[in-house]
C-alpha cells in the first residue's frame, strides 16, 4: 500500500458505510422497540420512582452551586489521574525525560489544586 499526502473520497467510504450502518441500526431499534413493546401506562407507572423512597415534596428545590463544583472537579481531577495510568504502564521504557515530563504534569496538577484550595471551592459552609 503507498501512502500518499492527498486523500481521494473513495478513500472514505468504508466510514460512510460503517455511519450509515449504525444509524440504520440505532434508528430500527428505536422504532421496533417503540412498536413492539407493552404500552400500559397507569398512576401508579408514571410516578417517580427513587429506590423504593417514597418522594417527599417537590424535586425542583435549588441545590447549592458548592455541590456541582465539588462534582466538576471531581471529575476535572479524575480524568487528569487516569492519565497516569498509561505512564506507569511504560515507566521503564519512557525512562528519564518519562519520569520529568510526569514531574511536570503533577507539578501543574499540583498548582490547579493548591489554587482550588486557595480560592475555597472545596468549603462547604
Amino acid at each position: 500500500m503507498v501512502l500518499s499526502a492527498t486523500s481521494i473520497p473513495s478513500d472514505f467510504f468504508p466510514i460512510a458505510i460503517q455511519f450509515f450502518a449504525a444509524l440504520g441500526f440505532v434508528g430500527t431499534t428505536i422504532v421496533v422497540t417503540h412498536l413492539v413493546g407493552p404500552k400500559r401506562y397507569s398512576k401508579k407507572k408514571m410516578e417517580s420512582f427513587e429506590c423504593g423512597v417514597e418522594s417527599q415534596g417537590n424535586a425542583r428545590i435549588p441545590f447549592s452551586i458548592k455541590y456541582f463544583l465539588v462534582a466538576i472537579l471531581f471529575v476535572l481531577f479524575d480524568v487528569e489521574v487516569i492519565f497516569m495510568y498509561p505512564w506507569a504502564v511504560n515507566f521503564k521504557t519512557l525512562g528519564v525525560q518519562g519520569l520529568l515530563e510526569m514531574m511536570l504534569f503533577l507539578g501543574l496538577f499540583l498548582v490547579g489544586f493548591i489554587y482550588i484550595i486557595k480560592k475555597g471551592a472545596l468549603k462547604w459552609e
